[in-house]
C-alpha cells in the first residue's frame, strides 16, 4: 500500500502499529532556575537578610546579655553609640586605615596588571603567583606577619634586616607612638587583595581596543607616560571606579587582620572590632551594638553611592 506525494511520487505508507519517535520532554525552565539558584536565594535569606532585620529590630530594644528584646527604648541606642568616644574614634580609625589602604591597593594592583600584560611569555605563570595571596586565610596570613615577619623581639624578619645596619630592634605592634602597626597592618592587607584587584584591570586591559594605540602613535604620542595618560586611564575608568567601591567597602569591613595582630587593645580598632566587643565584651549589650552596625551600613551606602556619582559610575559614555 503506498500513498502519493504533491508530486506524484509514491512512497510507501506507515505500517500499521509503528510507533512514532518521541520527542524528549522539554524540562520547565522554570524548574531549572530554582533548582539552582534556590538553595543560595535560601542561604542569603537566612543567614544575610533575616539577621539585618532582625539587628535592626533589636536596635530599637534594651537587650542585655541576650538577643531577645525585653524593652522598647527607642533611638537611645542611636544616641548611645553616636555619642561613644571609642565607637567614633573607630570610624576615625577606618578614615585613616582607607586613605593608606586604598590608593596603594589600586597603584600597586594597576602596576601589577600593567607588568603583567607586557609580558610575551609566561604571562599565565606570572598571573597565577600574583594572584595565589588570594587564597590566604587573612588569620593565618596575620600570624605569620606577627610571628614571624613583624615580631617585635630580635627574631622577626624585619628586626633581624634592621640589625644589620645598626638599627635597634622595635616593638610593632605593642606601642602606638609611634604607630608602627599601620605598616604591618597595611602590608598584610595589600599582600593579600592586590591580586585579585590585579586581575580586573588585566581583563579591562586586555579589552582597550589595539587601534587606539595604533592611531596615537601615527599622530605622533610618546609609547609610555602620553598613552599611559590619555589612552590607558581613561579607558580604565569604570573599572577603576569599581575598585574603589570594592575597597572602601573591604576598609569599612576590615577586621581579620585588626583582631588577630592588635588583640585587645583598646587603640587602633576599626569599627567591626568595636562593635564586636560592645556586643560580646563584659556588658554584652546587642541593642548597642545592632545600632552601631545599622549605623556602619548606612554609613557605607552613603559613601558608596557618593563615591559612584563623584567618580561617575553608571554613566554613560556620552554623560562622562
Amino acid at each position: 500500500m503506498s500513498t502519493t506525494t504533491a508530486r506524484g511520487a509514491a512512497r510507501p505508507a506507515p505500517a500499521k502499529g509503528s510507533l512514532r519517535p518521541r520527542r524528549p520532554r522539554r524540562t520547565s525552565g522554570t524548574f531549572n532556575f530554582w533548582l539552582f539558584t534556590g538553595p543560595f536565594l535560601l542561604g542569603l535569606l537566612i543567614f544575610v537578610y533575616v539577621p539585618i532585620l532582625w539587628s535592626a529590630w533589636l536596635s530599637f530594644f534594651e537587650a542585655r546579655f541576650t538577643v531577645t528584646p525585653s524593652e522598647f527604648i527607642g533611638f537611645e541606642n542611636y544616641r548611645v553609640m553616636l555619642t561613644d568616644d571609642q565607637f567614633m574614634g573607630s570610624l576615625g580609625t577606618f578614615t585613616v586605615f582607607a586613605a593608606l589602604i586604598v590608593p596603594t591597593t589600586w597603584a600597586l594592583s594597576l602596576a601589577l596588571a600593567l607588568a603583567v600584560n607586557r609580558l610575551r611569555f609566561m604571562r599565565a605563570f606570572f598571573r597565577s603567583v600574583f594572584f595565589l595571596p588570594t587564597a590566604v586565610s587573612y588569620v593565618a596570613a596575620s600570624l605569620i606577619w606577627k610571628m614571624s615577619l613583624f615580631n617585635g623581639v630580635r627574631f622577626g624578619l624585619a628586626n633581624t634586616v634592621l640589625g644589620v645596619f645598626g638599627v635597634d630592634d622595635t616593638a610593632w605592634l605593642a606601642d602606638p607612638n609611634p604607630p608602627w602597626y599601620w605598616l604591618v597592618i597595611v602590608t598584610v592587607r595589600l599582600w593579600l587583595q592586590a591580586g585579585f584587584y590585579m586581575i580586573l584591570f588585566l581583563a579591562a586591559l586586555q579589552n582597550i581596543p589595539r587601534e587606539l594605540y595604533e592611531a596615537a602613535a601615527i599622530d605622533g604620542a610618546e609609547p609610555g607616560w602620553q598613552t599611559f595618560r590619555y589612552i590607558t586611564l581613561p579607558q580604565l575608568r569604570a573599572t577603576s571606579t569599581a575598585v574603589v567601591l570594592l575597597l572602601l567597602v573591604a576598609a569599612y569591613q576590615a577586621f581579620d587582620e585588626f583582631f588577630n595582630l592588635l588583640n585587645k587593645t583598646t587603640w587602633g580598632r576599626p569599627p567591626l572590632v568595636e562593635l564586636y566587643y560592645k556586643a560580646l565584651g563584659d556588658n554584652q549589650d546587642y541593642g548597642a551594638g545592632s545600632a552601631g552596625a545599622l549605623i556602619l551600613t548606612l554609613l557605607i551606602c552613603l559613601v558608596t553611592l557618593l563615591q559612584g556619582r563623584f567618580m561617575g559610575f553608571g554613566r554613560g559614555e556620552d554623560a562622562r
